[in-house]
């Protein structure tokens, strides 16, 4: 059976993935590890790059002697997936960047990584990680999946948060776009309130015979807003097509 890793975001963890791990359990080795500084590893100091983060992924799978994976990396997860490749290239069999782009500042987000910093100083993690995640639902914090994901968010450490931010802000992986060849599925909510179209576009356009989803009515947390049509596209991309 192939491995599947899901990599979560900024303020996310293993949790949110519970109903891809009961849909692709059936299909896959589902590995869903919780970043450092995150989720239930919020006791880990987290690292201040995306390159630290991606090491720790790997040395996460080399633990579970995992050599060959797929994996889908979401947000701030899915630079951390990017910057795997600089270093893992041929063990990645098949890539999903949902809800990314391949610049860390995030032109166009519902407001600058300096304003988030600012406030996360001021309000704390557990009101910040509400505000937050608000934004990442069309219907706020009435959106399903809402609360789950504020209550992951507000399990982050200070440090983990104030980290993140710094590693996004200073990351780019526009230089990688050109080494990724493992067959890539683009994922978009196309009412993203974090990475506006230019930057899911930049995915699809540079990396070679990369393929586009764009599910509609839905913001950053597609898995938890629409989770049967995010479930069906990925399953779709990472199955074998049967033969006639």
């Amino acid at each position: 059976m192939k491995n599947l890793v899901f990599v979560h975001g900024y303020l996310g963890g293993s949790h949110q993935w519970s109903e891809q791990v009961q849909v692709f359990s059936e299909h896959f080795k589902v590995v869903t590890p919780d970043l450092p500084g995150f989720g239930l590893n919020n006791h880990v100091e987290a690292p201040e790059t995306i390159d630290g983060f991606a090491h720790y992924v790997l040395a996460e799978l080399d633990k579970r002697g995992i050599d060959q994976f797929c994996v889908v990396g979401h947000s701030m997860g899915g630079m951390i997936v990017q910057q795997m490749v600089a270093h893992a290239a041929d063990r990645i069999e098949k890539l999903v960047l949902y809800g990314t782009g391949p610049v860390g500042i995030m032109p166009g987000r519902f407001e600058k990584i300096e304003e988030s910093r600012r406030r996360l100083l001021e309000d704390g993690v557990e009101e910040t990680a509400r505000r937050i995640s608000a934004k990442w639902f069309v219907e706020g914090r009435q959106g399903r999946g809402y609360d789950i994901t504020a209550r992951i968010g507000t399990q982050a450490g200070l440090q983990a948060a104030q980290a993140g931010l710094t590693a996004m802000e200073a990351w780019s992986g526009i230089g990688l776009l050109s080494r990724i060849s493992s067959p890539t599925l683009v994922l978009w909510g196309d009412r993203d309130q974090s990475y506006q179209w230019p930057q899911p576009e930049k995915l699809w356009r540079e990396i070679a015979d990369a393929h586009l989803g764009v599910i509609p009515g839905c913001s950053h947390a597609v898995h938890l807003e629409k989770p049967h049509l995010f479930n069906a596209m990925l399953l779709d991309f990472l199955l074998p097509i049967p033969s006639q």
